[in-house]
């Protein structure tokens, strides 16, 4: 099968934008469960992260069946966690692990196995040595978590997607694919992102990670999936400590 790297870029944005076009103009459960206040207290919709996580896994199915579903299992994740997450002060890992240990089953530990459970299948069905399949599985689940790392601000995990995604399409294959399927859904939604009419929340961040994570996979072999594996890891580390941080100041 031929990859064409544009026709992808622009099945995954035309997706995205449509997706996004249908829930503005009927958002499913009324307005209010769709908008959030920002970082600069404007009100701002979240129709851009189920668009970015529908547009982008109907993309990535195209190109890789199961890179296709470990997008969209991180987009439904992620929107689980961006309804049930109101109101609750905890970030990180350690967090989320905590009140499990206590009985709570919270919305961050739902996507935390949630997306971990989706990637390490679809790193099962994406490489054949049973160390690659895991390694793919911690890249996939770490790129979801790492772009959703950044989104503090508007514009900045787009921003940061394709910036990634712009060496994979100069590759060939698979790869080529779905850095372009990752590149444009970010495209889309990065207009209304920066001008703060629309946030990506966790479910359009871990989608577009979890797309992104799975290019990584398709493009490398052990070493280079080794190295993705070891920065994902020490991201989703550092994210972690500066969450507790954040939270002790």
């Amino acid at each position: 099968m031929i990859f064409r790297p544009a026709a992808s870029l622009a099945l995954s944005a035309g997706l995205t934008r449509a997706f996004a076009a249908a829930l503005r103009a009927a958002p499913p459960g009324g307005r209010g469960r769709w908008e959030r206040t920002n970082h600069a207290g404007r009100t701002v919709g979240l129709y851009a992260g189920p668009a970015t996580a529908l547009g982008a896994a109907l993309a990535a199915g195209r190109v890789r069946p199961a890179a296709g579903l470990a997008v969209l299992a991180a987009g439904a994740c992620g929107a689980y966690d961006d309804v049930a997450r109101a109101g609750d002060p905890r970030r990180g890992f350690r967090a989320h692990l905590t009140a499990l240990r206590d009985g709570e089953v919270t919305s961050g530990a739902v996507k935390l196995f949630g997306i971990g459970a989706a990637a390490l299948a679809a790193g099962a069905a994406l490489k054949e040595r049973p160390a690659d399949k895991v390694l793919a599985g911690v890249v996939i689940a770490g790129a979801a978590h790492a772009v959703n790392l950044v989104d503090l601000r508007p514009g900045r995990a787009a921003g940061a997607v394709l910036a990634l995604a712009a060496p994979g399409l100069l590759r060939r294959g698979p790869g080529a694919g779905l850095s372009a399927v990752a590149a444009g859904a970010a495209a889309a939604v990065l207009p209304d992102d920066l001008g703060e009419r629309e946030m990506l929340g966790d479910a359009g961040a871990h989608a577009l990670g979890a797309a992104l994570g799975a290019a990584a996979v398709v493009c490398n072999g052990r070493a280079g999936l080794v190295a993705h594996a070891a920065a994902v890891v020490a991201a989703a580390v550092c994210g972690d400590r500066v969450s507790r941080l954040a939270r002790a100041l």
